[in-house]
């Protein structure tokens, strides 16, 4: 077996810390870092800190975007979901069967995650660790160096390039040993335990639950999901509503030639996208939205400009909508 691994790297801690300690006993590691929409809001950044997380801790890392595959597996995960729309389980062994192929391109002899037996209620599990291993058809070649001495013994440890016992030998939700690793490698730059995936934010999944349910998985769509707030019209035509700014201009920029934008027209508020079928009733309903989340929602009503083209500009009057009927439309 070749004395080379590869490292899967999310830019937290533990998988940092994974390829550190098998570094240490003189293994080659190369980092690979899978990427896709859901990894954060912003992908650039992204792969920007964990490029920058990864050349802390010494370790090369090259990036994989899996959107495709993943999108095949969110629909229909065979494991389930965690607590919102997290298909943690199915997500891990796609990434380690990917992982083998690039273990093969790179003439590696085996794969390292930084799992931690017990860490996370849905899929470090011991029974769910050993699902991932045998899904993955990684048998024997799957090291988690960080909780090895609880588990199954590995390829790399039965041929000596791998001696467990200089292991940590670490379990369950303390990261106590983490940190002190951390200051003994000098790694000061890792994402929060928490990790960054939109999957698991209650308020995400349920935007992402509705574009499913719409049979809508698609990039123009799914990038919409990460900003505003979103109301489904009976229809099925989508209203978003920035709620600053920055969202203002990202609205803009996603706007496709067949979507309608809305703003007040001589008053400060939101921009408001519409997808879908922009009709009159639709487009008034989307302008009731965007005085409801002005500071002329109290008034009379305001003037609301809309476009489908910049140069073909018209406008309506509208008055904000009930409260009631705002949280019947939000998704």
């Amino acid at each position: 077996m070749n004395k080379k691994a590869i490292a899967l790297i999310s830019g937290g801690l533990d998988s940092l810390l994974a390829a550190r300690v098998v570094m240490e006993q003189g293994v080659d590691v190369v980092g690979v870092a899978f990427v896709m929409p859901f990894a954060s809001r912003n992908v650039r950044r992204f792969k920007e800190y964990v490029r920058e997380a990864a050349a802390d801790a010494g370790i090369p890392v090259r990036f994989v975007d899996i959107s495709k595959e993943f999108l095949e597996v969110l629909k229909a995960p065979r494991h389930g979901y965690g607590a919102n729309l997290n298909p943690c389980i199915d997500c891990k062994i796609l990434m380690l069967s990917l992982a083998k192929k690039i273990m093969r391109e790179e003439d590696a002899g085996f794969v390292i995650t930084g799992e931690v037996l017990g860490e996370r209620p849905m899929s470090q599990r011991r029974d769910a660790l050993d699902v991932i291993r045998k899904r993955s058809s990684l048998e024997g070649l799957l090291l988690r160096p960080l909780s090895a001495g609880f588990l199954e013994e590995t390829l790399p440890e039965k041929e000596g390039i791998i001696d467990r016992e200089k292991l940590p030998g670490i379990k369950g939700r303390s990261r106590k040993v983490q940190l002190e690793l951390a200051e003994k490698y000098n790694i000061r730059k890792f994402f929060a335990p928490a990790g960054g995936c939109l999957l698991t934010d209650p308020i995400f999944s349920r935007k992402l639950r509705d574009l499913m349910d719409k049979d809508s998985l698609n990039d123009d769509d799914i990038a919409l999901l990460k900003y505003g707030r979103h109301f489904r019209l009976g229809d099925g035509t989508k209203v978003v509503v920035g709620r600053n700014e920055k969202e203002n201009e990202k609205l803009l920029h996603l706007k496709k030639e067949s979507d309608v934008m809305l703003r007040l027209k001589e008053a400060p508020g939101p921009y408001v996208l519409v997808r879908g079928k922009p009709g009159e009733a639709n487009t008034e309903k989307a302008a009731a939205l965007a005085v409801s989340f002005s500071r002329s929602r109290d008034s009379g009503g305001a003037d609301v400009e809309f476009w489908a083209d910049e140069n073909g500009r018209k406008s309506l009057r509208a008055k904000a909508m009930g409260r009631d009927r705002i949280e019947e439309l939000r998704v």
